[in-house]
């Protein structure tokens, strides 16, 4: 039996094409609609560019991308997920927000040894909610996972 590991228990629910995965509640400061993103010259990786949130200059990545996954149209489901760490804020491009989900530690395993690598360190578990499993997420170890993204939290 896999081991069992205890967590915070309420997650921001999101899809990625047909997955769905959770972020600790307590990371997001909030969300909001897809809107106009400026790029950046000679931006690497999944950062798409910035997002001017009430004065406040966000960066914000595809978690598409991030995720090796094919890119799609932004349309009015694509939400963007700002999450805050260390006082610094960065936004999330996802497909779609579905709910804020309890899910208990005991439905939280721990990824199986054999998926356990450096390119998904950032995923703290596989939650059972129903007959459907939701990927948890840590953002902070997501952003430290890529070197580009380790000065948002240091």
């Amino acid at each position: 039996m896999a081991e069992k590991i205890a967590s915070i228990n309420k997650f921001l629910i999101f899809k990625i094409e047909n997955e769905e995965y959770g972020i600790d509640i307590n990371r997001i400061r909030e969300i909001i609609g897809i809107q106009k993103i400026t790029p950046l010259p000679n931006a690497s990786g999944s950062l798409k560019g910035v997002i001017n949130l009430r004065g406040t200059i966000v960066p914000v990545i595809d978690v598409r991308q991030e995720f090796n996954m094919k890119q799609k149209e932004y349309d009015y489901e694509t939400s963007i997920i700002v999450t805050q760490i260390n006082e610094k804020l960065v936004g999330l491009i996802v497909d779609s927000v579905s709910e804020v989900l309890d899910i208990p530690p005991e439905a939280i395993e721990k990824l199986p040894e054999i998926e356990q690598r450096k390119e998904n360190s950032f995923i703290t578990g596989i939650a059972k909610a129903g007959d459907n499993i939701k990927i948890l997420i840590d953002v902070e170890k997501l952003y430290k996972n890529h070197g580009q993204y380790n000065n948002l939290t240091n």
